[in-house]
């Protein structure tokens, strides 16, 4: 597929997700970041998004729990170009029941080419990088083109 350029704006859309054990490390960094954090719209899973609420202060945009579809809410949201991070702690040594709606997130932020972060390290790298407050062209799937090339 060919892919052409698309821009983050300095104000950046970034989603918060975290398994049940990591829900206190996420809300943890989160504080710590509070200040960088305030700067962006933030969106969130569930409970998730109501811990990070109480936590920080800030206002988070909540979808539904991920179990209950908000994992594949923030899939969607990533592929319309709603969401420019994903910040997901998940717990690798912990078996999830929706699994398979977890590993389809990770896969379209991948093929969306938006930074992820699994774990705090990674979380504080993008956070603290220098285009997390500037505006950034990422390569994305053409879709429009896939589409054209199919139909003629």
């Amino acid at each position: 597929m060919k892919s052409k350029t698309q821009k983050l704006h300095a104000k950046k859309n970034i989603a918060l997700v975290a398994h049940d054990n990591m829900k206190d490390p996420l809300c943890g960094w989160a504080v710590r970041h509070k200040f960088k954090l305030s700067a962006h719209k933030l969106y969130a899973t569930g409970t998730t998004g109501y811990r990070l609420e109480e936590a920080t202060g800030l206002t988070i945009h909540k979808c539904v729990s991920g179990p209950l579809g908000g994992d594949q809410q923030i899939g969607a949201k990533i592929s319309e170009g709603e969401i420019d991070i994903l910040i997901f702690f998940w717990d690798p040594f912990e078996p999830m029941p929706h699994d398979p709606d977890v590993k389809a997130l990770l896969r379209i932020a991948a093929v969306w080419n938006i930074p992820v972060a699994c774990n705090p390290s990674s979380a504080d790298f993008i956070i603290s990088s220098q285009y997390i407050a500037e505006d950034y062209e990422r390569l994305v799937p053409d879709y429009e083109s896939y589409i054209l090339d199919r139909t003629s």
